[in-house]
């Protein structure tokens, strides 16, 4: 790529069903995650959404998340030790990291979410690779989201990202419900979401997680209506997300487009 050419913008965002097993951050996970968002830089500048703060915090002091102050008490003790262990997966490829957490009342505020992007930019420019999760430690509801999966979608909207990466769980959008219908396929584009689909109730899989399918495609939505897109795919064969960002191959996942866009396709 020439010196002059402008990278795009990509939002990363992983999730506690990825990073987290039997209640313990999972190293080779991070440090695979590191190694693809290494590979990634050459070419785009990336923003990592990621979860398990709360999960980190448990391995250390094992409280009962379902209080309220024990989840912030948890993300509390585990931010630190989740930066410290990407600082040093991001080290081990020349790439520096730093962190920014945020609530939904930093997009409620014009003010607030620029001087947010104005921090993010500086970052970028420099070759920090920004780490995006919400403010658990001291946010109230009022002012959270309460998922990383719609977080991560304000964050892609309104820090001008050219594309929105979940790495989840599940491979993609299923035409229906793969645990009930063994043929159950992937829909490979996606550009309208039923009313229905988005009010279902959430079902994450994990016990660290907080949203489920129903989050995923309304962060999904959220862009569409915007004119963003959306790509949806599985964390745990991260050759999947290399081969689409890095190849232009489109072999697994669902990219989601603006509303009724289908025809942008190349």
């Amino acid at each position: 790529m020439s010196t002059c050419e402008k990278k795009l913008r990509i939002v990363l965002k992983v999730g506690s069903s990825i990073l987290v097993e039997n209640e313990k951050v999972v190293l080779t996970r991070i440090r695979a995650l590191c190694e693809l968002i290494a590979d990634l830089s050459s070419k785009y500048e990336v923003i990592l959404v990621s979860s398990g703060a709360v999960a980190a915090g448990y391995t250390e002091v094992a409280l009962d998340k379902t209080v309220i102050h024990n989840k912030h008490a948890l993300a509390s003790l585990g931010q630190p030790l989740l930066m410290h262990t990407y600082h040093e997966e991001f080290s081990k490829h020349g790439l520096r990291c730093a962190q920014l957490l945020l609530g939904s009342v930093d997009f409620d505020s014009r003010s607030r979410t620029d001087h947010a992007l104005a921090t993010l930019n500086v970052l970028l420019a420099h070759g920090v690779i920004p780490i995006v999760n919400e403010n658990d430690a001291t946010g109230t509801s009022a002012a959270m989201f309460g998922d990383n999966d719609r977080m991560a979608a304000h964050v892609a909207y309104f820090f001008n990202a050219d594309l929105f990466v979940i790495l989840s769980d599940i491979e993609g959008y299923f035409d229906s419900n793969p645990k009930e219908n063994p043929d159950a396929k992937v829909l490979k584009y996606v550009d309208f979401i039923p009313e229905e689909a988005l009010a279902e109730d959430a079902s994450p899989n994990n016990a660290f997680a907080t949203g489920g399918i129903v989050t995923k495609l309304k962060a999904a939505h959220f862009l569409m209506e915007r004119g963003r897109r959306m790509f949806l795919t599985s964390g745990f064969d991260l050759s999947l997300i290399r081969e689409y960002l890095l190849e232009g191959k489109h072999n697994s996942g669902t990219l989601f487009l603006p509303t009724r866009s289908i025809s942008m396709v190349a």
